[in-house]
């Protein structure tokens, strides 16, 4: 039998790992009673017809039963060690607050414990650190869309592990500020500006015509092909250090324009990149 134990953060992701799961064949089981884990496995292999395969996601929910999820899990793999994996999905503290604030849900340390949200994140995170060090995956989803966390744990589950990272490309306006998550920052204010060029003030570089006077400079198109050069060459030596997930902002004057065309044409290359996952955000283009 294949079990996988998955747990983790609240808001870290535990319910999309479920999702991930059951359609990978898994028949996962949301919530369980850490110290029903045992007896339900008895019953669930006496069932004839039944998955050989169960997930099953445990959160803090069970607190006083909790701490004895690491004993539950090496019982399981003292009968076959490949019996049993533990992934733990985890997530910075800034994040999960985000994640909570968008979702209006509530943190289940707050409701048992009486904590705040913070204090709620803290104590899980003490509460959690041994299972953290023993899991057979650590997943940090702070910066992985659902689709990259989807490839990751599909990964992990069959074995066939590909070298992936998480690219998101930004275009931005520097009067505006510089994006604070930058990993890579590009500043292409120095190229000429379709905002001055009649018929073009209020189109963006998404329209076409705007995208072909930016293209229309040497300067543009040897700067491309450098930016382009220098990304085939950093990428994989970022995927060799471990790194998930990488954010390169290009910004010009107002976001609209020229940093628009430019990162719109980068997704372009590295979309041709098979360990690329990449995602694309126009933050000003709208202001």
């Amino acid at each position: 039998m294949d079990i996988v134990v998955v747990t983790g953060m609240s808001g870290a992701g535990k319910t999309v790992a479920g999702s991930v799961l059951e359609d990978f064949g898994y028949n996962c089981i949301d919530n369980i009673p850490v110290l029903l884990i045992p007896q339900f496995i008895d019953l669930y292999m006496k069932q004839k017809g039944k998955s050989q395969k169960i997930a099953l996601v445990v959160d803090v929910r069970g607190c006083e039963d909790f701490s004895q999820l690491l004993d539950v899990v090496s019982a399981i793999k003292e009968k076959n060690e490949k019996a049993c994996r533990l992934i733990y999905l985890d997530a910075t503290t800034e994040v999960l607050i985000n994640r909570y604030k968008e979702s209006r849900h509530v943190h289940p340390l707050i409701l048992s414990k009486q904590y705040t949200l913070n204090e709620a994140i803290d104590q899980e995170r003490k509460m959690l650190q041994d299972i953290k060090i023993n899991a057979d995956l650590v997943l940090d989803t702070s910066k992985l869309s659902i689709a990259l966390c989807r490839d990751r744990i599909i990964s992990f589950i069959s074995g066939n592990s590909k070298p992936i990272i998480g690219v998101s490309i930004v275009s931005f306006g520097f009067k505006y500020g510089i994006p604070s998550d930058s990993d890579l920052l590009f500043d292409v204010r120095c190229f000429p500006n379709p905002y001055y060029v009649d018929g073009l003030k209020l189109k963006t570089g998404l329209d076409a015509e705007v995208s072909d006077y930016v293209l229309s400079f040497g300067s543009v198109t040897q700067f491309e092909k450098k930016l382009f050069d220098m990304l085939d060459y950093l990428i994989p030596l970022y995927i060799e250090d471990g790194r998930s997930h990488l954010t390169i902002s290009i910004g010009c004057t107002g976001g609209k324009h020229r940093s628009v065309t430019l990162v719109e044409a980068l997704a372009k290359h590295l979309s041709q990149n098979s360990a690329c996952a990449t995602t694309v955000l126009h933050r000003d283009i709208k202001k």
